[in-house]
């Protein structure tokens, strides 16, 4: 058995967090080797209903789980970090503009960057969840000076995964099947699902999703939609949003951090896009395709980019580059 590692969980007392704490605590995301102190951050008002979350995992008797801590303060929460998810923010009430929801979150990832700068390791990957989650990554890593930003990153991964499973469910394989989908840009709904190079196994053999389809029409108009506005839908139809698929995607991403992506296959998830080859302006936190090795990813090089991607590719950076202005007008005076 390794030395335990410590993983904090934020908004630990929310739906998310409930799918996802028995994965990470059961050795499915960082190895059923590795012993874990898993810690979990809420507000000070979510406080008795995440000593029930901690009972709960207490009961799952789970060998993994050298220490399970519940707490409200900060320099408790972030104490040395090896793996922070952020997935406590500011959800979006009715009648909320966007602008008012950037500006409470602005606040709390400002708070919570500082918190890792001060407490946590400075190897310490933070993965970001809460919406806007591409900014609100932006913002906790430009309140991290220390920390590297390539260790920041944010979940695009339920995007991904939705866009697999609608590839998948059209040809009738699995989503196993699948691969090298992409998402870019903001985990809004304007990103934009790409499968201009994926690949889907048919009979044994790998071939182009826009071949194996032959349905251009749909690739280009109702499988982007779909997918844009996947989770209005859910939460349309359940009345709350995606938690157990949300959970899911945490863990694929979180999972291939830790153990890298199989050869030949990339993932996607927003990062810093400082270089990129793909005519991104640099410091936006911006999906892209991944490969992951040693625990440090690299922007899959060398697509070739049609006019019909460009454009959509534009237009997520431009909206990710006004939420950025947004935000940080507030962050200067927060």
């Amino acid at each position: 058995m390794s030395e335990p590692i410590r993983v904090l969980v934020t908004g630990a007392a929310g739906q998310i967090a409930y799918s996802l704490l028995y994965s990470i605590g059961n050795g499915s995301v960082f190895g059923k080797n590795q012993p874990i102190i898993l810690v979990l951050l809420d507000i000070t008002p979510m406080m008795g209903v995440l000593d029930g979350v901690l009972m709960e995992l207490q009961d799952c008797a789970l060998p993994l789980l050298k220490d399970v801590i519940a707490t409200d303060k900060e320099e408790i929460a972030f104490k040395d970090l090896d793996v922070a998810i952020l997935v406590g923010s500011m959800p979006r009430r009715d009648g909320m503009e966007r602008k008012d929801l950037l500006k409470a979150n602005v606040k709390i990832f400002k708070c919570q960057g500082a918190a890792l700068d001060k407490y946590a390791k400075k190897s310490v990957k933070v993965i970001v969840v809460g919406n806007p989650a591409n900014t609100n990554c932006l913002t906790a890593s430009k309140s991290a000076p220390s920390i590297p930003k390539e260790n920041f990153s944010c979940l695009t991964r339920l995007d991904h995964n939705r866009a697999k499973a609608q590839i998948a469910l059209k040809l009738g394989v699995t989503s196993d099947d699948v691969k090298n989908v992409i998402i870019w840009g903001n985990h809004s709904s304007t990103q934009y699902p790409d499968v201009n190079h994926a690949k889907v196994k048919l009979q044994g053999k790998e071939v182009g999703v826009y071949e194996a389809l032959k349905d251009d029409s749909w690739l280009k108009g109702e499988f982007i939609t779909t997918v844009q506005q996947r989770g209005a839908a859910v939460i349309k139809a359940r009345k709350l949003s995606s938690a157990m698929s949300a959970a899911k995607a945490i863990c694929d991403h979180v999972r291939d951090i830790w153990f890298g992506t199989p050869e030949g296959e990339f993932v996607s998830m927003g990062i810093i896009s400082d270089g990129n080859s793909y005519g991104i302006p640099d410091d936006l936190l911006y999906s892209f395709p991944v490969t992951i090795k040693d625990k440090t990813w690299k922007v899959v090089e060398g697509l070739p980019i049609n006019d019909f991607s460009r454009e959509k590719m534009d237009l997520t950076a431009k909206e990710l580059a006004e939420e950025k202005e947004t935000a940080f007008e507030f962050l200067a005076s927060a």
